[in-house]
């Protein structure tokens, strides 16, 4: 396979994972950095550079700035700790399934109400003190704040996977152009 087939096949795994950063269950940054190490790979590292360190960092930080916005969601909308250790178990538990989903769909439902359910399961255990309907809200609070980091945290994610997209692009371009 020549170097410009490889260099536009990458691209379009790259782009799958550009995608990948804004849909649940597709790994977004995954993609973009193993097409990227690919290249380099089979380019024998020429043009490694600073531009491909900036793309690293890039995929690393996106890596982890969905579940860290998730958590500052969530503790910006009074969520206890058992509120954030029940998204994370809701999360864990709707990927691998275990959460009773919709006949269809399976983990990626799982995925999405896996941590909004664990949220308000383990606020309201910890609201126990609480009379019953401010016990409810206030696990719905936490829910909320779950979603609404998740929200931001993913758009973060989606602009950084384009950010280190562009940059693989520019940095790249002058190897396989004519």
């Amino acid at each position: 396979m020549s170097l410009t087939v490889l260099y536009w096949v990458l691209l379009l795994v790259m782009l799958v994972g550009v995608v990948g950063a804004i849909l649940p269950a597709v790994p977004g940054p995954s993609l973009i950095l193993i097409a990227a190490v690919v290249w380099w790979i089979a380019t024998g590292f020429s043009g490694f550079g600073i531009p491909t360190v900036v793309v690293i960092v890039l995929l690393v930080l996106s890596l982890g700035v969905e579940l860290l916005a998730a958590y500052l969601g969530a503790k910006r909308f009074g969520a206890s700790r058992w509120g954030v250790i029940g998204a994370i178990v809701g999360l864990v538990l709707g990927i691998v399934g275990l959460l009773p989903a919709l006949p269809f769909g399976g983990p990626i439902v799982g995925l999405f109400f896996g941590p909004v359910a664990g949220a308000f399961i383990g606020e309201f255990l910890f609201r126990r003190t609480l009379e019953l309907s401010e016990r409810i809200w206030q696990s719905l609070r936490a829910c909320v704040g779950i979603v609404v980091g998740t929200v931001i945290g993913k758009l973060m994610e989606f602009f950084l996977a384009i950010a280190a997209f562009v940059i693989f692009i520019i940095d790249t371009w002058p190897q396989v152009a004519p």
